[in-house]
């Protein structure tokens, strides 16, 4: 696969999760995908579990706007900078950032995430 393959990737990652797309979401990921998000959190595991992570996403969020800072690919793999404001339920607004890894296979659908952030900072905005 092509740079541009892994990129439409990644663009489609981010755009799934600014649009709450769960279809589209889960539709950049390889059926036996493992998702790492965060990492020392349990992982998540095919589409099964992809669509489970992306209902917190939904139960959490109003409105969240992820948007990538920085992406660098190498081979089949990549790493992207990325930063997300959000509105959270109850209208409350969160800023962070983090690091996601990507493992692309041989169809240009990510088969291993591991997104490297701070969900308690995150949801102690939301708290406050």
């Amino acid at each position: 696969m092509s740079r541009e393959a892994f990129q439409e990737t990644i663009s489609g990652y981010f755009a799934a999760i600014r649009a709450m797309d769960e279809a589209a979401f889960t539709a950049v990921f390889a059926p036996d995908a493992e998702s790492h998000d965060p990492v020392g959190a349990p992982p998540f595991s095919g589409h099964d579990g992809l669509r489970k992570f992306f209902g917190g996403i939904k139960a959490t969020f109003s409105e969240l706007n992820m948007r990538e800072t920085a992406v660098y690919i190498n081979k089949n793999e990549a790493a992207v900078h990325w930063q997300a404001d959000g509105v959270g339920k109850n209208g409350k607004t969160t800023h962070f950032s983090g690091i996601n890894q990507f493992v692309f296979n041989t169809n240009g659908q990510i088969s291993n995430l591991r997104a490297y952030w701070d969900p308690r900072a995150m949801m102690a905005q939301l708290k406050e």
